[in-house]
């Protein structure tokens, strides 16, 4: 049986990327749209369509390019996500943020399929593993890098739209997982440090390890 992995990224350069180191089939990547939102709507109506017509996926991966934390990625390196963190999704208090769990309105954590996430580590292995934080409002200063920084101390990347795909994978119960690779430090916001460029390429240096770090897990599930 032929078995179907959605890759799913937020703009079609960064799907562009992916498709170009890909030379197997397995493997389909489509941009879903910028944040959680989007990213979650996008992913949900490819599941669903491809349930319906008798071609599913088998799991699915959030991909793209992402910020780093200062001293726990590079610019240009690649980070797996050990989970992915709705980090902006909760209330402000003069406590401090109140995440949604302790809100009691659900878990804002997207959970990464501990086999997939091996198989993928063991596919790329220069890898650095921790958190990816989901957020609407991308990290610009010092200040909020560091609020964040310390409310997740496991944090390696952010990016805007990890949750989200989960979301849709949870609820189609598919194996998730998410990489980023890296184009920026994260804190105050500096256009002409980032280095795209270099982020996509690691993209494209990645993606035949995503077919063999996904589709031997997926071809060992019933």
């Amino acid at each position: 049986m032929t078995v179907r992995i959605l890759v799913a990224t937020a703009v079609e350069p960064e799907a562009a990327a992916v498709r170009a180191g890909l030379a197997g089939g397995g493997v389909e990547v489509a941009a879903v749209g910028v944040g959680p939102a989007a990213a979650a709507a996008g992913t949900a109506r490819l599941l669903a369509t491809a349930e319906a017509a008798g071609t599913p996926y088998g799991a699915v991966l959030s991909a793209g390019v992402g910020g780093a934390f200062p001293g726990r990625a590079a610019v240009g390196g690649l980070v797996l996500a050990t989970r992915s963190v709705a980090a902006d999704l909760g209330a402000e208090s003069p406590a401090g943020f109140l995440p949604l769990d302790q809100l009691g309105f659900g878990d804002p954590v997207g959970r990464v399929d501990p086999a997939l996430l091996a198989g993928l580590r063991a596919a790329l292995p220069t890898a650095v593993t921790g958190a990816v934080l989901t957020l609407s409002t991308v990290t610009g200063t010092e200040t909020t890098a560091q609020a964040l920084a310390t409310r997740f101390p496991d944090a390696a990347a952010e990016a805007m739209e990890g949750y989200g795909v989960a979301t849709a994978a949870g609820q189609a119960g598919l194996p998730f997982a998410e990489l980023r690779t890296i184009s920026n430090l994260i804190g105050p916001r500096d256009r002409s440090a980032w280095r795209l460029d270099a982020a996509l390429a690691a993209l494209t240096a990645a993606a035949p390890a995503l077919i063999t770090g996904t589709l031997a897990l997926a071809t060992a599930r019933p």
